[in-house]
């Protein structure tokens, strides 16, 4: 059976409790975390583009880092007056293109996030405005976050529906992994029950992911790319899933790792390799972009 793609991270990479979780303490100004992150991972969904329309000149930056950097991509999220407020300008259309173009071209961009609300039902009209942002991004791979139970067992030829594991959909929107167009989009909240004050704590066990990569294994014949992003990153939760999913799917190898993180994550131990001499040396990097 062949190994589809694989393209496993977080959401965001950017985030100040990271250090020295992952960052480490000690790092000059010149720094770049976007290229400290491509070290160890494949992939990052861009989740500022939620909350603003981001200027050219940071792709920009951003790609420029990565100069001489293999095999690496960006999911960006749509801005939210397209997906939650339903009212947005050509203008802010054109910016987001824009963008999106640029990662295109240096094939950088693994696709757009369309992250829908949990109201967003499986209405006539609501499939014609999803129609709408559709045909408006026609030039690039999309994805489709729904959580409504109606949108359950849909399909599009010209989408591909996000996987979700999400505690508030227990029992409303099962998890279950999907594909089309040969491409899996699974986003991972994770799936101990706390109170919405500790919902960015949650971790899952190895015991969870064993369960998770157990069903993506089985998606192999139907898809030739696979997208896992880890959403929950305080304290660096996301962080270390993501290494553990990495190595569940890469057939139980070793994973090199900074030593930051396995200190903070005694469990990462058994699956990491690494030395000491990895971490230094990487403090003349170009200069980090914290919007991300």
């Amino acid at each position: 059976m062949n190994t589809p793609n694989l393209y496993i991270g977080t959401a965001g990479w950017s985030y100040n409790d990271w250090v020295p979780i992952f960052y480490p303490f000690s790092q000059s100004k010149d720094m770049s975390w976007l290229r400290f992150y491509a070290r160890y991972f494949n992939v990052v969904e861009i989740n500022s583009s939620y909350y603003s329309f981001l200027n050219p000149g940071i792709i920009k930056s951003w790609l420029n880092q990565l100069n001489n950097v293999e095999d690496f991509e960006f999911t960006y999220k749509l801005h939210q007056n397209f997906t939650h407020k339903k009212n947005y300008t050509e203008e802010q259309a054109e910016a987001i293109i824009q963008n999106l173009d640029l990662l295109q071209k240096e094939e950088r961009l693994g696709g757009l996030l369309l992250q829908f609300p949990y109201s967003f039902a499986c209405t006539d009209d609501n499939i014609d405005y999803l129609r709408q942002l559709i045909n408006l991004f026609e030039s690039f791979p999309k994805f489709v976050e729904v959580k409504h139970p109606t949108w359950i067992n849909k399909r599009a030829k010209s989408v591909t529906f996000c996987s979700i594991d999400k505690p508030e959909l227990d029992g409303k929107f099962p998890f279950k992994l999907t594909s089309s167009n040969k491409t899996m989009y699974l986003r991972l909240y994770g799936r101990e029950q706390k109170d919405v004050t500790e919902r960015e704590r949650l971790l899952y066990s190895p015991g969870e992911l064993l369960e998770i990569e157990h069903e993506i294994k089985k998606m192999y014949p139907e898809v030739e790319k696979i997208f896992v992003i880890m959403k929950r990153h305080s304290y660096g939760n996301g962080l270390a899933n993501a290494f553990e999913m990495l190595h569940y799917l890469k057939e139980n190898k070793m994973i090199r790792m900074p030593e930051t993180i396995v200190k903070t994550y005694p469990r990462l131990e058994r699956i990491s390799k690494f030395t000491k001499s990895e971490i230094s040396g990487l403090f003349d990097l170009d200069t980090a972009i914290s919007n991300n």
